[in-house]
């Protein structure tokens, strides 16, 4: 009976988002940055559009955090001896962090529009687009840094996309200065402060069902299971598959576990490098554990869960 591990480049994640931290950071810097002026000025000018678009920003912040952290946890040694998986579930669980802060922002923001239905609130125009063209600026400047580094790293992909998402409501922003400033009524302000809100919960949901995907252990969207399965068990020497687990630890890094029957006369060795080989270059799958048995063993059968 044979037992192997498919390490791959387990480390090449943490290592490309490294070679961008710099990229990071100073996306972080100036959105961090704008963020604390879009609040202050949301707050002065009695804008929901602004609050709800510092809110959106707030995300950014948070995703550009979480990315920071991850390239640095990603290949720190445990010293404990007691994280077997080292602490990659750090962005996850930062993930789930962000989208409560997501979810708690657009309800405010709905609390506070319905709260002006029927009243007439005072907002200020000029500061909503000054504040709102700045903010496409701040948002195209970090576009530009993090697009070099979104095709390598995952953690700088998500964060891009964070950051292009944002720079969509800082459009609906100057929108809402505009229609504000030449008619004079507030409505619209409000009315784009809820569009806004629900694009920071669509964007919040999907995030979220991706975290608990993560935490709940689910197979990746990108990997047939059933595909996965047939394709081991076609492998050279290999009788039967059974006992296969697929899961993603976080971003980009799925791992499997997998029993693998193989026939009379087999060679386990090669078997293990053929499956190996099976998933990193056709699933994208570098890390796995992979026991090899004899037909006639029948140790698995007394496991039971």
């Amino acid at each position: 009976m044979g037992h192997g591990h498919g390490h791959g480049h387990g480390h090449a994640h943490g290592h490309a988002g490294g070679r961008h931290r710099w990229r990071l950071w100073l996306s972080f810097v100036l959105t961090a940055a704008f963020f604390v002026v879009e609040l202050v000025y949301g707050l002065v000018s009695g804008s929901l559009a602004l609050l709800s678009d510092a809110g959106h920003m707030a995300g950014d912040v948070l995703a550009l955090g979480v990315a920071l952290v991850a390239t640095k946890i990603a290949t720190r040694p445990d010293l404990t001896g007691r994280r077997t998986y080292g602490s990659y579930r750090a962005e996850v669980f930062a993930s789930g962090f962000a989208v409560l802060v997501m979810l708690g922002t657009a309800a405010y923001i709905v609390v506070e529009a319905l709260g002006r239905i029927g009243e007439r609130a005072e907002v200020e125009a000029g500061p909503m687009l000054v504040v709102g063209v700045l903010g496409l600026a701040v948002n195209l400047v970090a576009l530009v840094l993090l697009r070099a580094g979104a095709a390598e790293s995952l953690n700088v992909r998500g964060a891009y996309l964070e950051v292009l998402a944002d720079a969509a409501g800082s459009v609906g922003v100057i929108a809402a200065g505009v229609l504000v400033a030449s008619t004079g009524q507030a409505l619209f302000d409000t009315v784009i402060a809820l569009a806004i809100a629900v694009f920071v919960v669509v964007r919040a949901v999907a995030l979220g069902r991706q975290v608990l995907a993560v935490l709940g252990q689910h197979a990746p969207e990108d990997v047939d299971v059933a595909a996965l399965t047939r394709d081991l068990a076609d492998v050279e020497g290999v009788r039967e598959v059974h006992d296969l687990h697929v899961w993603t630890l976080t971003s980009g890094m799925h791992v499997v576990t997998a029993h693998l029957v193989t026939g009379e006369g087999a060679d386990g060795h090669a078997v293990l490098d053929r499956a190996r080989d099976l998933l990193r270059d056709g699933y994208a799958i570098p890390h796995a554990t992979l026991q090899v048995e004899p037909s006639d063993h029948r140790g698995c059968e007394e496991v039971g869960w």
